[in-house]
């Protein structure tokens, strides 16, 4: 069985050099910007992400804010992230449904937050966990496949992964472990040929390859 107190400690410990998105999302205390920012990031590296997200912070902060831009305009300043028209419309219409049904607040619950239209398991639960300090566990690739190659668990998808870790992950790593395993998975742990010669949770590792 794997000991995941000197894993976590371990990767704790090596202190691996975040990127800037990451560093930028550690900055956030409000739950509109996690949010916001986490559905630029969908499908969309960190080096992308980063510069989309502050431009788009230049515009509008706030839902009140966000929601008198124009798809245009916003579409503009977050370019070139994925599927930027799509998520330009997204988040201006969030916005709007933000003000008109919530007060202008982030709802701090998984259901009501999977009911935004392209929200889903991964955004809510960061939202609740960065956003709201709530424990929630926030399951990307990255956390996927490293737990799955540890051997720490077996799961076939994301949504599979949350739920097992939900019942075997201590409690007081659900909200750190997303930060810690993403950026593992950038660093070191990587979907092809992983560095294992450098990692320093290697003697922890069953090195399961999918």
């Amino acid at each position: 069985m794997i000991d995941i107190d000197s894993v976590v400690l371990s990767l704790e410990e090596a202190k691996q050099t975040k990127s800037d998105f990451v560093n930028l999302m550690d900055t956030f205390n409000d739950p509109y910007l996690v949010l916001i920012a986490c559905i630029l990031s969908l499908r969309t590296n960190d080096k992308t992400t980063y510069p989309a997200t502050l431009r788009m912070l230049k515009l509008a902060k706030t839902p009140f804010e966000m929601s008198k831009i124009s798809c245009e305009e916003l579409a503009k300043a977050i370019y070139p992230v994925g599927f930027y028209k799509n998520k330009a419309e997204q988040i201006i219409e969030l916005s709007k449904v933000l003000i008109e049904k919530y007060d202008g607040k982030v709802p701090c619950d998984i259901d009501e937050l999977c009911k935004f239209r392209g929200v889903g398991r991964k955004t809510a639960n960061l939202v609740l966990s960065r956003g709201f300090n709530t424990p929630a566990i926030c399951v990307d690739v990255h956390v996927h496949r490293i737990f799955n190659r540890l051997g720490y668990i077996k799961t076939k998808n994301p949504e599979e992964t949350e739920f097992a870790l939900r019942d075997k992950l201590p409690k007081k790593y659900w909200i750190p472990i997303n930060t810690l395993l993403v950026t593992h998975g950038q660093n070191v742990c990587k979907p092809v040929k992983p560095l294992c010669d450098i990692c320093p949770v290697e003697k922890y590792c069953s090195k399961i390859i999918k």
